[in-house]
C-alpha cells in the first residue's frame, strides 16, 4: 500500500538528487572493473607425511599421555573431602547428627541474589551472637529445567552456597562446613561450624 508524499518528504528527496550524478549507461565504476586473481589450489601431501609415527615405526604402540585432564569435583565431593579444622570428636558427633543447630536459615526458593545477603547476614549474626553450629538449608535443587534458552543447573543454589562461604567475609567466620545428617536435611542442607567470635 503507497501513500502520497509529503511536501517536507518532496523537498528532501529534490535535496538529495540535486547532489547525486547520473551514471551514463551501460558504465561500470571503476571498483568492478579489478580482474579476478587466480590463486592456485596448494599441493596435496602425501599421507604417511601427516602422520605421527612415535619411535619412527609403523604399528609401534603410542605413548602414554602425559597430561590428564582435571575434572573439579562435584560440590558434595569438594565438601567431604574438606580438611577438619575443628574438634574431631565433635566433627564426628555433628557428622553424625548427634550436635544440635543453635540457628537455621532457609535459602531454597530464594534467588541467587536473595540468598546471597541473606546468608551473609545469618552467618555473620550467629557468629556474633556466639552461636558455633547453624544449619543452612538449601534444597537440594528443582528437578526439571525451566525450558528457557538458558539451561538452569541443578541444584543452584546447593552448589552456590559452599563457594560464598569459602570466600570474604564468610570464610573469616566459618570453621568447618560439612554435608547435614538426614534428620536436619542430608544433601539439602549444610552444616556451619563457626569460629568463636573475637
Amino acid at each position: 500500500m503507497s501513500r502520497k508524499l509529503r511536501p517536507d518528504e518532496i523537498e528532501l528527496w529534490k535535496q538529495v538528487a540535486a547532489q547525486t550524478e547520473r551514471l551514463e549507461m551501460g558504465t561500470r565504476p571503476a571498483a568492478l572493473d579489478i580482474e579476478p586473481q587466480f590463486v592456485p589450489a596448494p599441493k596435496r601431501r602425501k599421507m604417511i607425511d601427516t602422520l605421527s609415527v612415535p619411535h619412527g615405526k609403523l604399528g609401534a604402540k603410542p605413548a602414554k599421555p602425559t597430561a590428564r585432564a582435571h575434572l573439579i569435583p562435584a560440590i558434595a565431593d569438594q565438601v567431604r573431602a574438606a580438611t577438619v579444622q575443628m574438634d574431631r570428636k565433635s566433627f564426628d558427633q555433628m557428622k553424625r547428627g548427634k550436635l544440635k543447630p543453635e540457628g537455621r536459615i532457609d535459602l531454597h526458593g530464594m534467588t541467587l541474589d536473595r540468598a546471597h545477603p541473606a546468608l551473609m547476614q545469618f552467618i555473620l549474626s550467629a557468629q556474633a551472637n556466639g552461636k558455633r553450629l547453624v544449619l543452612v538449608i538449601t534444597g537440594k535443587g528443582k528437578a526439571r529445567d525451566d525450558g528457557g534458552p538458558i539451561p538452569v543447573r541443578f541444584g543452584v543454589l546447593r552448589h552456590q552456597v559452599p563457594q560464598w562461604m569459602s570466600m570474604p567475609p564468610l570464610s573469616s567466620a566459618i570453621l568447618q562446613v560439612t554435608q547435614a545428617h538426614l534428620k536436619h536435611g542430608g544433601g539439602g542442607a549444610y552444616y556451619v561450624y563457626l569460629r568463636k567470635p573475637r
